[in-house]
């Protein structure tokens, strides 16, 4: 009997160890991880001050330089793999659920991305793009070092509007690369793309800064700041979140995008100015979210015309078309028909410089403006208010993209193993936007509607979501390029609009304004 009970006991004691396991296994899975940090915790280091003076680099052979930069700033560079649900049917077997087996059916499909990252941190905290971990399931997300060394991330914050992420990985002691002064950045300035392009690690390119400023319309936000660093120091597939750094080592971009028809590397590769990154990661980092200052003005760019009507002397600044109620810009006397000639004594000439220069500021912040108004440059004091977006809105519209951009039954296969899309975003003054697919071979670029805004002229005319343009006013489109150049001439014939669409259905249609 004793006998018995000892034995009831005991296989009592074990089920009780069992549950206790497993609840803590739950829990241990579950709880959510606040990655964020007081700053006294986590250091994202900063400097001004070059490795090597201009005299010094003068002196120096680039081969020497380019080894020394690359020995430094290697280790600081991380290889990301992310697991993301895929809807294709027809995908190869090696990167999917197996399709023949029971489990194959009743799984959803899922592809592995790959990009890259920085470290920012010696805790962990890693730099990267949105659109490189963007939709990951359960966050299944894999960090592979320059030593080899593989932790599993964890996302702390994203800001679509930039097109960057923040993520964590529990480690200490790692080296952290210095967050350089991206306004000091000049064109024709020698750079390094360092990154894991096509899966090849730790890839080191150089090449010069080829342009500032730029907006290329590939961040899919209505909020969107560009103000790309190009550079043609080749990026491809997979370099995305990896660093681009200057001659002293220092992180100076976060390479985002390529521009290319072939989908690989054409001269063309643009990053997200370091000032502006480093902004995003502490905002990240201390708060969970982006602190978005805001100055509440509809803006343009000045051209020859525009100059001209305002009487000015020269095409400079950037013109204010409206102003929005309760603003900061309407509560410290800004006005429409106003010009924006500069930011805390730095010129701005164009719309997305001005916004650059506004998003690395913090709500709060009091920044004078220099004003063209009546002929007279006026400065003006203004604090700045702070964007107020919910984050219910965010997550719908980052799922509405991914949705928006999933391949369909029969479509070619889109970008299923790179952080560098595959995919190239268009808007249109018409109220539409277009998104560019291209083939698996590149040979062929399908331009589908995946927005038409309500009342807009594109809805006036009939144009849908899901529509694919293929030609304009009997002109064929082959690109986003060539889209834009009929659009345009268009526009400024001032004649009516006729398109080639085949609709959702497959039916082609020709659509014309009355």
């Amino acid at each position: 009997m004793r006998f018995s009970n000892r034995y009831l006991s005991g296989i009592l004691l074990i089920l009780i160890g069992i549950i206790a396991g497993t609840l803590f296994a739950f829990y241990s899975f579950y709880s959510p991880v606040d990655d964020r940090a007081d700053v006294e915790v986590t250091e994202v280091k900063h400097s001004s001050e070059p490795l090597f003076t201009g005299e010094q680099l003068e002196k120096l052979d680039a081969r020497f330089l380019f080894e020394r930069i690359a020995e430094r700033v290697t280790p600081m560079v991380v290889y990301i793999e992310t697991t993301v649900p895929f809807s294709r049917n027809d995908v190869p077997d090696d990167e999917f659920h197996d399709e023949d087996s029971f489990w194959g059916d009743m799984l959803p499909k899922r592809a592995r991305t790959v990009g890259s990252g920085i470290l920012i941190s010696s805790d962990g905290y890693i730099l990267t793009n949105n659109h490189v971990v963007d939709g990951a399931v359960n966050d299944e997300i894999e960090v592979v070092l320059n030593d080899k060394r593989t932790f599993k991330g964890r996302i702390v914050g994203q800001d679509p509007t930039t097109d960057l992420a923040v993520l964590k990985i529990d480690a200490r002691g790692l080296p952290a690369i210095t967050i350089g002064n991206s306004d000091k950045l000049g064109v024709g300035e020698w750079v390094l793309a360092i990154g894991n392009p096509f899966r090849l690690r730790s890839t080191v390119t150089a090449g010069i800064v080829s342009a500032l400023s730029r907006d290329v319309q590939i961040i899919d936000d209505q909020m969107r700041v560009e103000s790309f660093i190009q550079t043609d120091a080749a990026i491809n597939k997979g370099n995305s979140g990896g660093a681009l750094v200057n001659t002293s080592g220092e992180l100076i971009g976060v390479n985002t995008a390529i521009a290319s028809q072939s989908g690989s590397y054409q001269g063309y590769g643009f990053a997200v100015p370091s000032n502006l990154a480093s902004k995003v990661a502490e905002d990240i980092i201390e708060h969970g979210h982006v602190r978005r200052a805001l100055l509440g003005v509809t803006i343009v760019s000045i051209d020859a015309s525009l100059a001209e009507q305002l009487n000015m002397d020269r095409i400079r600044g950037v013109y204010i078309s409206g102003i929005s109620p309760g603003s900061a810009a309407e509560k410290h006397g800004l006005r429409a028909d106003d010009v924006i000639l500069s930011v805390n004594g730095e010129k701005v000439n164009e719309s997305n410089q001005l916004q650059q220069k506004i998003a690395v500021l913090t709500p709060g912040d009091n920044v004078e403006l220099t004003i063209y108004r009546d002929g007279k440059e006026i400065n003006k004091q203004v604090v700045l208010g702070m964007l107020e977006r919910e984050e219910e809105e965010l997550a719908e519209r980052q799922q509405d993209r991914r949705e928006s951009i999933e391949p369909q039954e029969g479509d070619e296969e889109m970008n299923n193993e790179e952080g560098t899309r595959e995919v190239e975003f268009a808007a249109f003054d018409l109220g539409f936007r277009v998104m560019a697919i291209f083939s698996s071979d590149q040979e062929q670029i399908r331009l589908m509607i995946i927005d038409v805004v309500e009342g807009s002229d594109a809805d006036s005319l009939g144009l849908e979501e899901g529509d694919q343009i293929l030609k304009v006013n009997g002109h064929k489109v082959e690109d986003l390029q060539s889209l834009k150049h009929f659009i345009a001439q268009n526009s400024e014939s001032n004649e009516d609009f006729s398109f080639e669409i085949q609709t959702q259905n497959g039916n082609t249609e020709t659509i014309q304004s009355k």
